[in-house]
């Protein structure tokens, strides 16, 4: 009988990532916090949180995304989605500490609206967005040049989303750009085709298509979808050329998961049931539901519904459940459009402990998790940010 001998063998990094024994920095922004957290089990995380945030007094400023868990939410001065939050930060110049409890691109937005004296803080540096993740700098950098080969970079105009890291905001303003949320994205590709022929919208496909499509009445064949993992982007230089909407293979992992299958079980269990869903959602989704709309719209859409009416929400599931607890006592019934509960697992990396660990070390004069974005990155993405405020 013989003995195995091991292979030697060396793990290559992309190896070791997909075993989940390494991070791709380019990717990965941060994930470890300094710093020993309190045990999640603390039956005092609540009193410390509310004494840590009472001994700082106006000197911090708490946003809260509308996807954060309600243990989280709770301590938020003021809730909303990423542009309003940002805005309401800079709205704040008195607050030295601005604590953003939400992810990675959210703070960085706020740093870059924020005055120079405010410091932006990231209760967990993991709290990263897999579809700011999928649009890196260098592949950007490298479509530009595929679409400068093919002769059209000259008439395209770049429409980045506001989730996108401050590199992507960054290289649009640098090429006169504008960004654009999901309330906001119709007006923003008006304004885009006023300026050029054709949209290189970044990085979420599904928010792009939906606009193009369904608010400013192009065709599916108008849009090409760009995938940074194929040489030129897989598409010809006659499809390129051709096409309206130039789309970057990014998606939400969230509300990518949503389906048409999932409207047509939800119609058949609850009769009568409203669909309501966010644009990130795939289009065979948008076009099966009945309403859809950015989460403030989905908010102030419930708000103005009708008691005893029924609705399937196709948005990320802390908020989902917000939603139906907050309504219930009207008589609204709210469920989640999917039967599998998917919460968004970047954004609830920001728990109790994370932000206990962040007030107290911030009440303890500690500067913990800082948010900064590079002046001539943030003075770019400025540009881009501030066209989107122009926007008529």
């Amino acid at each position: 009988m013989t003995t195995a001998q091991p292979l030697d063998v060396t793990p290559t990094p992309l190896a070791l990532l997909l075993l989940g024994r390494e991070a791709d920095p380019r990717s990965e922004r941060g994930v470890e916090c300094p710093g020993d957290l309190p045990s999640p089990s603390d039956p005092d995380l609540v009193a410390r949180a509310r004494a840590a945030k009472e001994r700082l007094g106006d000197k911090v400023f708490v946003l809260g995304h509308h996807y954060q868990r309600d243990e989280v939410i709770q301590f938020a001065d003021v809730t909303g989605d990423s542009f309003k939050l940002a805005r309401d930060a800079a709205a704040r110049p008195a607050a030295e500490y601005i604590v953003f409890c939400g992810v990675h691109f959210m703070a960085e937005s706020a740093d870059i609206l924020t005055g120079d004296a405010q410091k932006v803080v990231l209760p967990d540096l993991a709290a990263g967005c897999s579809m700011a993740d999928m649009a890196t700098a260098e592949q950007v950098a490298e479509c530009w040049d595929v679409l400068t080969d093919a002769g059209i970079a000259d008439r395209v105009v770049p429409v980045s989303y506001m989730n996108s890291s401050a590199d992507i905001k960054a290289f649009t303003g640098r090429h006169g750009g504008t960004i654009c949320t999901s309330s906001n994205a119709e007006r923003a590709l008006e304004w885009a085709f006023g300026q050029g022929e054709q949209v290189l919208f970044l990085p979420d496909q599904h928010l792009g298509r939906n606009t193009a499509v369904r608010d400013l009445g192009m065709s599916l064949d108008d849009c090409v979808v760009y995938n940074p993992h194929k040489p030129g982007g897989g598409l010809t230089t006659e499809e390129l050329r051709a096409a309206k909407m130039i789309l970057w293979r990014g998606h939400c992992s969230v509300h990518g998961r949503f389906s048409l299958e999932s409207v047509e079980d939800v119609r058949a269990r609850i009769p009568g049931v409203n669909v309501l869903v966010h644009p990130e959602c795939k289009n065979e989704v948008v076009a099966a539901a009945d309403q859809v709309g950015s989460t403030e719209y989905i908010i102030r859409t419930l708000e103005a519904a009708p008691a005893g009416s029924k609705w399937a929400i196709g948005t990320e599931l802390n908020l989902v459940q917000r939603l139906a607890n907050r309504f219930a006592p009207e008589g609204k019934e709210i469920t989640f459009l999917d039967r599998t509960v998917c919460f968004c697992s970047t954004m609830n990396r920001i728990d109790l402990p994370h932000l206990v660990w962040t007030l107290e070390s911030l009440a303890d004069g500690k500067l913990v998790n800082q948010i900064t974005v590079d002046p001539e990155t943030e003075r770019f993405a400025k540009l881009a940010l501030e066209q989107m405020l122009a926007l008529p």
